[in-house]
């Protein structure tokens, strides 16, 4: 929790607007979309997301993400899990305003949890979203909160990410862009993304989430964004944009979000 307080603190003491901004890529992203964000809450999935917050149906959690912010191996209530592990309503529709801005149409997300998250982003017109989660309760519930909605765009993978992720992205063609928010440690979001990778392209887009939640999160944001593929990587606290289109200028941003 300290640690979570400093890296806050640090955050925003450097964080900047578009007033300080050069690159007409990141000024028009700042201002079209990042600072936007809040616009797109869609009311329809905070609905559902209020609903869960007062359901207190218990779920027995088999989690194989070591480091998620859900305890593994512990009965908790959907109520426990929608307000420790969801994504605050304004990045979820970050997500979606980035797909829609970008025209990022096949999309990977590591950690479905209760499928917020998924929702929005299969909102995207067009989109294609391949969902992976390691806990097989809430495999079910997501699927069954597609399946009520209608979502016949979003294909969930149920497992152990460390065992169904290369197979699986081995059969996509391309990623346009991924979201990963599953296993909060060092090793396991370096294999991550270096697997999802292999799949982008140039104008590709990887979120990572939870970048300051851990001191091996905020080591593992540092060394990724600071690779020589990654040409632009954007801070919000809350997650981390990593660009790599050669043809923008290199750059680091922590930004008020």
């Amino acid at each position: 929790m300290l640690f979570q307080v400093l890296a806050f603190l640090k955050y925003w003491l450097l964080q900047a607007d578009e007033h300080s901004l050069h690159s007409p890529f990141v000024f028009d992203l700042y201002n079209n979309v990042i600072k936007t964000a809040s616009r797109s809450v869609n009311p329809k999935i905070e609905e559902l997301r209020n609903n869960f917050l007062t359901d207190q149906t218990p779920i027995e959690l088999v989690d194989f993400g070591a480091g998620s912010r859900v305890k593994s191996g512990n009965q908790r209530t959907v109520s426990e899990i929608a307000k420790n592990s969801s994504t605050p309503p304004k990045f979820s529709a970050l997500l979606k305003s980035l797909a829609e801005h970008l025209e990022l149409k096949n999309i990977v997300e590591l950690g479905t949890s209760l499928g917020l998250n998924t929702l929005y982003l299969s909102e995207v017109e067009n989109s294609k979203i391949t969902t992976f989660e390691g806990d097989p309760s809430l495999s079910t519930k997501a699927r069954k909160t597609f399946s009520d909605l209608g979502k016949h765009n979003i294909r969930l993978i149920e497992g152990d990410i460390d065992k169904t992720l290369a197979s699986e992205i081995n059969s996509i063609d391309r990623i346009d862009m991924a979201y990963i928010d599953a296993n909060h440690r060092y090793e396991p979001t370096l294999r991550y993304y270096e697997t999802i990778l292999v799949k982008c392209n140039e104008s590709s887009l990887i979120v990572l989430d939870d970048i300051h939640w851990s001191k091996e999160m905020n080591q593992a944001w540092t060394e990724i964004k600071s690779r020589p593929e990654v040409i632009v990587s954007i801070d919000l606290f809350e997650g981390g944009l990593l660009f790599f289109d050669p043809k923008l200028t290199r750059g680091d941003y922590v930004l008020r979000f």
